[in-house]
């Protein structure tokens, strides 16, 4: 088993359409939901394909909902192997009695040929459904730091974000990175910065199963003020070609001493150290609406000087239409509409 694991892992790390979220590593930190990972090898024994999908019962339903975030891990031009991918999916689904499979795949939204193959396999395409409702962000904001020194990848931000790094600096902000010692810090920002833009937050407990599931590729970092105060902090993950930035908080006071301009030339040092190709500033939701209260979140990353890229959005494969049908229904009217 521990061979399997670390065959599949290893294939997953290296694959261009891999994400840590269709790592092993990932099912444990989401341990409400089950977990199996699908496997393709050529007649040289040789992995070309896999999915990890996560399985959550549905309560009253007698079935449940099936997602491969990010998944699965292959060459979607190659329609031979996504079938066979989705003949074991539909094995599983006999198995867990599954209502449908989610998949949101890292492809970008012009490849249509791919999107055409998901579509002749069954999958219903959504990609009108709206930004809000949507598990994972479509569009991400990605630096690109391949074979970049610091200094080249400094020197490409905006002149404002430069200076507000320093200015950081200047003030004697204080960045470190951290694993589970500083967590209670994190989570107090966590609270903070939830009540204020009006999110959910998650526990401690989900982020110590963050910490023990990705090891040495985890990282906690935080930034204090001159008396010792946490005023930022944030979630980063080393997997594949990038280190993403998954989670962040900040306080409301001590804004002006700029800590997450630092707290992010910090993260993205750690993927220029690792010689990753991609620092992955993660979502960007409605980041071409101006009006939008959301806006900030693109206008701050867009001072780093990355990219837009824009991912095809989510793939709906239909088991069962009627308990789909039920479901739909009984979410949309008490207005939930994320799974």
């Amino acid at each position: 088993m521990k061979q399997y694991i670390s065959e599949y892992e290893k294939f997953v790390f290296l694959s261009e359409s891999g994400s840590f979220t269709q790592s092993e590593n990932w099912s444990n930190v989401k341990c409400e939901w089950g977990s199996e990972r699908i496997v393709i090898k050529n007649e040289s024994g040789n992995i070309i394909g896999t999915m990890q999908i996560l399985i959550k019962n549905v309560p009253f339903m007698n079935t449940t909902f099936m997602y491969a975030p990010r998944g699965p891990v292959c060459d979607y031009h190659d329609f031979t192997v996504l079938k066979k991918i989705m003949d074991k999916a539909k094995l599983l689904a006999k198995k867990y009695n599954a209502y449908m499979l989610k998949i949101d795949p890292m492809l970008d939204y012009t490849d249509i040929e791919a999107i055409n193959n998901l579509k002749s396999l069954g999958f219903i395409y959504n990609n009108d459904t709206p930004e809000d409702n949507t598990i994972q962000c479509q569009r991400n904001y990605i630096l690109d730091i391949k074979n970049k020194s610091e200094d080249e990848v400094f020197s490409s931000f905006h002149s404002k974000w430069r200076y507000n790094i320093r200015l950081a600096e200047r003030k004697e902000v204080f960045c470190g990175y951290y694993k589970k010692e500083k967590l209670n810090d994190f989570c107090m920002l966590m609270q903070e910065t939830g009540k204020r833009d009006g999110f959910a937050i998650r526990s401690k407990e989900y982020f110590e199963r963050f910490f023990d599931a990705f090891g040495e590729n985890a990282r906690l970092y935080m930034c204090y003020s001159p008396n010792g105060e946490a005023i930022s902090g944030a979630l980063a993950v080393r997997y594949g070609n990038r280190v993403s930035y998954i989670y962040g908080a900040s306080s409301n006071d001590q804004r002006n001493l700029m800590p997450n301009y630092l707290m992010q030339w910090n993260m993205i040092k750690w993927a220029i150290e690792s010689q990753c190709d991609i620092y992955d500033f993660m979502g960007i939701p409605h980041y071409d609406e101006e009006n939008h209260p959301n806006y900030g979140v693109y206008r701050f990353k867009k001072g780093f000087n990355g990219r837009v890229v824009r991912y095809a959005g989510e793939f709906d494969y239909i088991f069962s239409h009627t308990k789909h049908t039920v479901i739909s229904f009984v979410l949309h009217s008490i207005g939930y509409t994320k799974l």
